[in-house]
């Protein structure tokens, strides 16, 4: 028995000849072949023409300068870097601190983002009103004007060093920037990262065992003594057993500048109080928005079970609202990420 190819059916051989309009459909099909044929051969005329020119002048074309020395200091750096070393290091070490102030500014806006969105949802009619205030304040202003009051209105007033804010005797805010104390690692690091890990792994065990308790007989169990011994008792441990994990170098002024310590210079502090400031506005509004599109009957029903107000909005509300939350709050870490090459205006090294 043989099998015969089936002819393709009459309404799709319709609908194909209404789609290219007959003839004149076939016509117009080969019209844009030809169209696009034609601007791919312009495009590469376009790049002989100028890599000719470019090569009977003797100027060289490409990315081969990346391997040149650079000539130049950074003021700040991540990694080892110094005038002598090629280009491609540079673009690493501005990539590092484009990827540090953009980390920095995500964790520092979401905190205040959610704070202060709880600050606007509060009953407390003064919070709600200051919250209300600084969302609307700030989220109004050009985010380069922000960067430029932190950096010549706030930082470069601060005092020199030798006049600097102390803290403690270890932490100097002054017009050189923010200096703390430099952590160094000792050997007894490693074990206290693993101990430190073991005790994360075994608090998340934890609290899933007390929500399935929860959900499957509605038995609050109260967790946080235990999960608070496990993060402190088991590093503790570790830390007693194979020594100090951390030891810090104390900054010390010396003559008109700190030496030792970490330094963050103003341009990084000026720009990540704006970034995170700014976009913490935004974020505040979208928690808001997305705690109040859940039904009122849902914080009923946690008070009916007898649940305090933050563990209702910690166990039933938040959970909910993250659907509406998490797509605009994507948006705006993006944002950061971007905004970030506003730096260019303090001389942030990006």
């Amino acid at each position: 028995m043989s099998i015969e190819p089936r002819p393709p059916p009459a309404q799709f051989v319709a609908r194909l000849r209404r789609t290219l309009g007959g003839r004149a459909g076939w016509n117009g099909f080969v019209f844009q072949i030809l169209f696009v044929a034609a601007l791919v051969w312009i495009g590469y005329e376009i790049v002989a023409n100028a890599r000719a020119n470019l090569e009977s002048q003797r100027i060289a074309s490409g990315f081969g300068f990346l391997r040149n020395n650079a000539g130049f200091d950074v003021s700040m750096t991540l990694i080892p870097y110094s005038g002598s070393d090629p280009y491609t290091r540079v673009f690493l070490v501005g990539l590092l601190n484009t990827l540090l102030v953009s980390i920095l500014g995500i964790f520092f806006a979401t905190v205040i983002g959610f704070l202060v969105a709880l600050g606007r949802l509060s009953p407390n009619w003064l919070l709600s009103r200051i919250s209300g205030a600084y969302v609307e304040l700030l989220r109004n202003l050009p985010l380069l004007f922000q960067i430029l009051f932190w950096y010549l209105a706030v930082l470069a007033a601060l005092p020199n060093p030798r006049q600097s804010v102390s803290l403690f005797g270890i932490v100097f805010l002054s017009n050189r920037g923010l200096i703390v104390p430099k952590p160094i690692g000792d050997p007894g690091l490693e074990p206290f990262v693993l101990a430190l890990a073991a005790a994360i792994v075994a608090a998340l065990l934890l609290h899933r065992y007390a929500r399935r308790q929860l959900f499957e007989s509605g038995r609050l169990i109260t967790i946080w003594p235990y999960v608070a011994g496990l993060l402190i008792g088991l590093p503790l441990l570790s830390s007693l057993i194979f020594g100090v994990p951390v030891t810090f170098e104390i900054p010390e002024l010396k003559g008109f500048n700190f030496s030792g310590g970490s330094r963050l210079i103003p341009e990084l502090v000026a720009l990540l109080l704006a970034l995170s400031t700014y976009t913490a506005s935004f974020i505040a509004e979208i928690v808001r928005a997305g705690i109040q599109s859940v039904h009122v009957g849902q914080m009923e029903a946690g008070a009916s079970l007898g649940l305090s107000r933050g563990s209702t909005l910690r166990l039933i509300v938040v959970p909910q609202a993250l659907r509406v939350i998490l797509p605009p709050l994507t948006s705006q870490y993006l944002n950061i990420a971007k905004n970030s090459s506003l730096a260019v205006a303090i001389g942030y090294p990006d």
